[in-house]
């Protein structure tokens, strides 16, 4: 770390311990239920502490510790046994011992030791050297990542993982920068997600939408989830064109020119096994494991959805469980995998369970990262943002109507942003809108709810304490802060333009107006920025 930088944590350490001792004798006199600070704007102040301290200082963990601390002081009323007590049994113990994210968990180590598996097995390697006969150009590997990130549209973190252990490999051989896989397959997860009638992220949806046909309400929303689209649409019009601009264009320049994936000292995988030239494995050794496991996940998902019980798919679906769907799928497909390994002779049982240790370890920084998101976020709802973010709301409803959407869609970034949690952002606003719009202007409704949507999904794009951002780094095995920073520009740029797209669509309650709007608005920026960045740079 940086003399500067580190300065700057033992500064914010100092500053919350002189804070903290003055205040312990004033412990029995807050009641720790009731904190002074709940549903007010301090609510949201630990995790913006968390988020500059690690843009600032590119050190993730203890920015997030310094969060969940502040979260923690402010919960008690600055008492030292009552943050300690908060911090650990409310925030670590509570999140850790939830069976979501327990299986969220499971899924994660589950596919590290398959990724593992694959590489050791020479599956990865084969199918890298098959893409790049294939795969020609640096555009055609970029766009090879998103036609396969869209096609994996059933879950976010299934996306995440899946698309970086693919096509890690053909990304590296065409010297594509990690940073810029990170982003693709971070773009291609919940934006791809939050326009798929049949994913997880449908299922959230429908279920907060109440009164209404959930489903219905969701489709006909998707022609107005602009950040969705508009991110596509980008990331399209960037692999065709190689415009790239602010610090993604400086990793793409030293990836293409010298070779160098990361660009930055923090390389946390840069000293992983290699996969040229190992195992004794074919393609079919990374593609029959790949789509066994895309059938077990969606067979565990509609499984806990009641779908062997009599229910139909879609019903299936928007009751199932995504972490413990994922979890059971993932199992029995690395059950498969191994059992393929053994029974075409590439590997040894041996050397297949070596692989579990080192899958395990694969998935550490992500699972540290997690575990430190998800305590912040219990620090954040114990503090009552939601019910602040919701008073808000309640207050700008009445005179903004047609400017409603544009609003809705600034505050679900915001607030999204600051949790790092897009489901939980659905949960606060959509049953705000539908009370708004209850039997009034249903088109109005819809595009609101689409604001909704999208600006959940644009805040959790761009949060570095989203799980979807840590999973889509730890995919595209890519350190994390950078991959926060090279994909804040451009996560910016498709919310300014999605911002001004919901100002028209406020006013005309059009797609056949404000998409085309919009669409014009993402190349013309586009090109514009492309005329800011000397092609020396």
């Amino acid at each position: 770390m940086k003399p500067k930088h580190r300065i700057l944590h033992l500064a914010a350490v100092a500053a919350l311990t002189a804070m903290l001792l003055p205040m312990t004798a004033l412990a029995e006199e807050i009641e720790p239920s009731a904190p002074a600070m709940y549903a007010t704007f301090w609510a949201l102040v630990p995790p913006v502490v968390a988020i500059a301290l690690a843009l600032i200082t590119k050190e993730v963990y203890s920015s997030l510790f310094i969060g969940i601390l502040v979260g923690g002081l402010f919960f008690s009323g600055f008492s030292f046994e009552g943050t300690v007590t908060h911090v650990f049994q409310e925030g670590f113990l509570s999140v850790l011992s939830d069976s979501y994210n327990v299986g969220i968990l499971i899924f994660l180590v589950i596919l590290g030791i398959i990724v593992s598996l694959m590489n050791k097995a020479g599956g990865s390697a084969a199918f890298g050297r098959w893409a790049s006969e294939k795969i020609k150009s640096r555009a055609g590997a970029q766009l090879a990542t998103i036609a396969l990130g869209v096609l994996i549209f059933i879950d976010d973190y299934f996306n995440c993982l899946t698309v970086g252990s693919v096509m890690r490999p053909v990304t590296d051989k065409h010297n594509i920068s990690r940073a810029k896989l990170a982003y693709l397959i971070d773009a291609t997860a919940a934006p791809v997600c939050i326009i798929a009638p049949i994913s997880s992220w449908a299922a959230a949806v429908t279920g907060f939408v109440e009164g209404e046909d959930g489903l219905a309400l969701f489709i006909s929303a998707i022609p107005y989830n602009f950040y969705a689209l508009f991110t596509i649409l980008m990331m399209i019009t960037l692999a065709l064109t190689g415009i790239d601009y602010g610090p993604m264009s400086k990793h793409e320049r030293n990836a293409a020119r010298k070779g160098d994936l990361f660009t930055t000292p923090g390389r946390p995988y840069a000293n992983v096994t290699g996969i040229d030239n190992v195992g004794r494995g074919s393609v079919v050794d990374l593609v029959l494991p790949i789509l066994v496991l895309i059938v077990c996940c969606v067979i565990g998902m509609i499984y806990t959805g009641g779908f062997f019980d009599g229910a139909d798919f879609v019903t299936a679906f928007s009751n199932s469980d995504a972490s413990q769907g994922l979890a059971m799928g993932s199992f029995f497909g690395l059950v498969f995998t191994i059992l393929l390994y053994l029974v075409r002779r590439v590997m040894k049982f041996n050397e297949c369970m070596s692989c579990i240790p080192e899958g395990f370890k694969a998935m550490v920084p992500a699972i540290l990262i997690l575990t430190f998101a998800w305590t912040l976020k219990a620090m954040t709802d114990s503090l009552g943002a939601a019910e602040y973010v919701a008073s808000v709301m309640s207050m700008c409803a009445g005179s903004l109507m047609n400017l409603l959407p544009a609003f809705i869609f600034l505050v679900g970034c915001g607030l999204a942003f600051a949790t790092g949690t897009s489901w939980g952002t659905f949960g606060i606003l959509i049953p705000i809108v539908v009370a708004v719009f209850a039997n009034t202007n249903h088109t109005l409704m819809t595009i609101s709810i689409s604001a909704c949507m999208a600006g959940a999904v644009c805040g959790d794009h761009c949060s570095p304490i989203s799980d979807t951002t840590i999973m889509a780094s730890a995919g595209a095995q890519c350190d994390h802060v950078n991959h926060v920073s090279t994909q804040l520009p451009y996560a910016v740029t498709v919310a300014a333009i999605s911002f001004v797209t919901y100002i028209v669509a406020g006013f005309t309650q059009s797609a056949l107006i404000s998409l085309p709007v919009g669409t014009l608005l993402t190349i013309g920026v586009l090109f514009a920025l492309k005329r800011t960045v000397p092609d020396g740079e």
